[in-house]
C-alpha cells in the first residue's frame, strides 16, 4: 500500500480525532474502558507509522473540554491511562527523537497525571524528529477565546495596536503557535464533524472520515487516508489555473 503513496506529497501535519473507543467496546459486550485501552495500542502504531513516513507533526485529540461530562469512572480511567501511556511509551518516544507538545489547559488535570505529562514534555523538548501534539483538556472555541482575551489585555496595555491584529497574530496566541496548520484531519468511527477540534487551524485542512472505530484503525488505514488526501485538489480559495 505504501508504494502507492507519492512520497513527494506527504502531508506535513496530520491531525486525528480518535473516535469510537466506547462503541468498539460496546459491540464486544465489554466495558467502555476496554475500548480506550485498545485505542492506546492503535496510537502507538500510528505514531510510529507517521514518524517512519516523515510526517513533521501529528496531532491527536486525546481529551476534550467536554469529556469532563462523561461518567466519573470513565474520566478517572482516562486520566490513569494517560499516566500509563506516558510511563510505558516515553522512553521509546524519546529514543526515536519524538518531541511531545501539549495543546490545552493542564491545570484541571489530577496532579499525578499533570506531572507525568509535563515530565514527558521536558524530556523530549530538545528532540528534532516528529512533533507529537496531544490535545488534552482541549477545546477549539476555548482556545480562540483565550487568545482573544490575551490580545485584548495587551491591546489595553498599549502593547498591540488595532492594525496589528491579523490572522498571523491570532495564530501566534493559540496552543499551536509556531506549528504549520494541519494539511489532513482524519476522524474515525464514521462520524462527520470536527467536534470543537482545531477550529481556527482547520480552515483549509482536507477532511477524511473513515468508518473504522479507532481501535481498528492501523497504519494501512492511515496510508489509505493519505492517498485520498493526495487525490484532492487543494486550492485554498483559489481556482484551477486551467479555469482562469
Amino acid at each position: 500500500m505504501q508504494n502507492e503513496i507519492d512520497s513527494n506529497r506527504i502531508p506535513k501535519h496530520i491531525a486525528i480525532i480518535m473516535d469510537g473507543n466506547g462503541r468498539w467496546a460496546s459491540k464486544r459486550a465489554l466495558p467502555r474502558v476496554f475500548g480506550h485501552k485498545a485505542g492506546m495500542e492503535t496510537l502507538r502504531e500510528v505514531v510510529r507509522a507517521c514518524s517512519d513516513m516523515g510526517i513533521e507533526i501529528l496531532t491527536v485529540y486525546a481529551f476534550s473540554t467536554e469529556n469532563w461530562n462523561r461518567p466519573t469512572e470513565e474520566v478517572s480511567y482516562l486520566m490513569n491511562l494517560l499516566i500509563e501511556y506516558m510511563r510505558k511509551e516515553i522512553n521509546e518516544l524519546n529514543k526515536n527523537n519524538v518531541k511531545i507538545k501539549i495543546l490545552g489547559d493542564l491545570s484541571p488535570l489530577p496532579k499525578v497525571t499533570r506531572e507525568e505529562v509535563e515530565k514527558a514534555v521536558r524530556l523530549t523538548g530538545s528532540n528534532t524528529g516528529i512533533q507529537f501534539n496531544i490535545a488534552l483538556n482541549y477545546g477549539g472555541r476555548a482556545e480562540i477565546i483565550n487568545a482573544c482575551k490575551k490580545i485584548a489585555e495587551e491591546f489595553k496595555e498599549g502593547k498591540i495596536l488595532k492594525e496589528q491584529i491579523t490572522e498571523e497574530l491570532i495564530s501566534s496566541y493559540l496552543f499551536t503557535s509556531g506549528d504549520i496548520e494541519p494539511d489532513l484531519i482524519i476522524r474515525t468511527s464514521g462520524e462527520k464533524r470536527l467536534s470543537n477540534f482545531l477550529l481556527w487551524q482547520s480552515a483549509y485542512s482536507e477532511l477524511v472520515f473513515v468508518d473504522e472505530m479507532w481501535p481498528d484503525f492501523n497504519s494501512r488505514q492511515l496510508e489509505k487516508a493519505i492517498m485520498e488526501f493526495q487525490n484532492r485538489d487543494r486550492r485554498f480559495g483559489l481556482i484551477k489555473k486551467s479555469s482562469e
